[in-house]
């Protein structure tokens, strides 16, 4: 039997609605209803008026954030964003386009570019350690700077960086981690590992050289950098000694425990927390169990690896992003100093790998809800909210389709193959097709198209969106480099090394060694070579002006 974070085998992911012909007639219906207004050019400027107010009377929250939450849709670019916008809309019998999501109401927002120091195009691992540590690294890398090379356990000694979790813990907070994937999966490690490897998940992952030459597994880790007091995701697999059953799936080999150091890291946590409130949980029965008001600290990892995509989920077993978001912020916001809180909408991009658009667009529907969830939780005027995507994917939203047409759907137009086409589709991945020089005739059931035929489609380079309300959101504006999104949500809270915001002060003296590591000097030139280099410069300098 399969565990349920096992991928499952390809299905038709086809019909939002179970008419295709009742949806359109329903979509009909609206179009007509809007079409009355829509077709008065007073609608439009009154809209506009309204918005145009609405930003005048904004006034600018400088206060210091008590609270950080931090929302993050893996591989939720702009064309997913829109696209989850519609099928939001689509789910409550709307056409969707003019679907107002949560997101959608926050103020202030900014571009941010993705590219990692090495590559065009990043991973989740690299663009994780630029927003959450402040500086930019290489592809497959954790919590290291650019000078640690990918799978070198001995290039990752002295170039370790400590993120804006470690900030907040420092500066007496209460931290926090919620993902819908393995809690030792690239995005949420970056909150407190260093690696070589992204891969590196147990021990098992490791290479013995890795081991050999004093480097740490990341489940490891999530015990021993920092003091996290709440830890909400899957991965036990990684947590256990090779071979232990897992309590959900005693029967599938493939979720039994892979650590090979014998190492049982629950029952670690579970002792390093004697003497607090502290709650370990697998189930929805034992965490809709955990109060909130009594709790010190809590781990749920609900699956042997990553959660089920949310339109598969097992409501009486496993808690929505919604229901995990709710009980972090409940135990966290108990702390008078505040929090620091990263969600993870970590499965649209696992979705968006398997070309499957209509997984990836309900994951972010999903995240939508639970940064509702957040908002209605939290007060603006002290909680700093951010909502950002790591990277894009390269899911294209084509083919003029009518408005209020599923999202789902295919694109009223036909190729010159006179073969119809999917609306949304991707520039790689499985959804390649041809037979004998042929498209496959979707008209009736298909799985989104792809235009060159790859086993998992890739990431996408063009820059995300960031979003942000509450204190200093005003900071999150224009288009940035992704490692300044840590440095901007530090200085709101006060935390790290730049302290200005508390102290009244806005101009900055540069100090690069300031942070919680120690600045790495490899790679600066020192000695005679600094003063080679000055003099090179000088010359050079001389030969301009002659």
């Amino acid at each position: 039997m399969l565990a349920k974070n096992n991928t499952p085998p390809r299905c038709v992911e086809t019909k939002e609605l179970p008419s295709q012909l009742w949806h359109r007639t329903n979509m009909l219906m609206l179009m007509l209803q809007h079409g009355t207004k829509e077709r008065k050019k007073w609608f439009w400027r009154s809209e506009a008026q309204k918005s145009l107010q609405s930003v005048l009377d904004r006034k600018l929250n400088s206060n210091i954030a008590k609270n950080i939450l931090f929302f993050l849709g893996d591989g939720m670019g702009i064309t997913t964003y829109t696209a989850a916008r519609i099928l939001k809309g689509q789910l409550q019998n709307q056409t969707g386009e003019e679907t107002v999501m949560t997101m959608d109401t926050f103020p202030s927002v900014g571009l941010v570019k993705t590219y990692s120091v090495d590559f065009q195009i990043p991973d989740s691992a690299a663009t994780a350690t630029a927003y959450l540590c402040g500086v930019k690294t290489n592809l497959n890398t954790i919590g290291v700077s650019a000078a640690a090379r990918n799978g070198v356990c001995k290039t990752q000694k002295g170039n370790e960086v400590t993120s804006i979790l470690k900030w907040a813990k420092d500066a007496g907070k209460s931290v926090g981690i919620v993902t819908t994937t393995r809690v030792q999966h690239a995005t949420p490690a970056a909150t407190y590992a260093h690696s070589a490897s992204r891969k590196w998940y147990s021990d098992a992952d490791m290479p013995d050289a890795a081991k050999n030459e004093g480097c740490t597994d990341i489940a490891a880790q999530l015990l021993k950098n920092i003091d996290i007091d709440v830890i909400i995701g899957g991965g036990r697999k990684y947590m256990t000694p090779k071979g232990t059953k897992d309590p959900e799936y005693p029967r599938d080999f493939f979720s039994r425990g892979k650590r090979k150091d014998g190492r049982n890291l629950i029952d670690e946590w579970k002792i390093m927390k004697t003497g607090k409130v502290a709650h370990y949980v697998w189930n929805k029965t034992d965490f809709d169990a955990v109060n909130p008001e009594t709790t010190d600290y809590l781990m749920a990892l609900f699956e042997p690896g990553d959660l089920r995509f949310e339109a598969e989920r097992d409501p009486s077993m496993d808690p929505s992003i919604v229901e995990t978001t709710e009980k972090a912020i409940r135990i966290l916001q108990k702390n008078p100093k505040g929090f620091f809180l990263l969600v993870e909408g970590g499965r649209i991009d696992q979705a968006h790998h398997a070309g499957r658009a209509y997984m990836a667009l309900h994951e972010t529907v999903a995240f939508d809800y639970a940064i509702a969830k957040g908002l209605e939780l939290t007060k603006e005027h002290e909680t700093l909210t951010i909502v950002m995507a790591d990277h894009s994917h390269t899911v294209t939203f084509n083919g003029y389709p009518f408005r209020g047409q599923s999202i789902l759907g295919k694109s009223p137009l036909w190729a010159t193959d006179l073969m119809p086409y999917t609306t949304l589709m991707y520039g790689n991945g499985p959804g390649h097709k041809i037979t004998n020089g042929k498209r496959p005739d979707i008209s009736d059931d298909y799985i989104q198209l792809s235009a060159v035929p790859t086993e998992s489609a890739t990431h996408s380079g063009e820059d995300v969106a960031v979003l942000a309300r509450g204190p200093m959101a005003h900071l999150f504006q224009g288009v940035q480099e992704q490692n300044y999104i840590a440095h901007a949500m530090a200085y709101a809270a006060c935390v790290g090394a730049d302290l200005r915001h508390c102290q009244g002060k806005t101009k900055t003296s540069v100090d690069h060694t300031g942070f919680t590591e120690n600045a790495n000097v490899a790679g600066r030139p020192c000695g005679s070579v600094a003063l080679l280099s000055s003099l090179l410069s000088v010359l050079l300098a001389l030969t301009i002006l002659m």
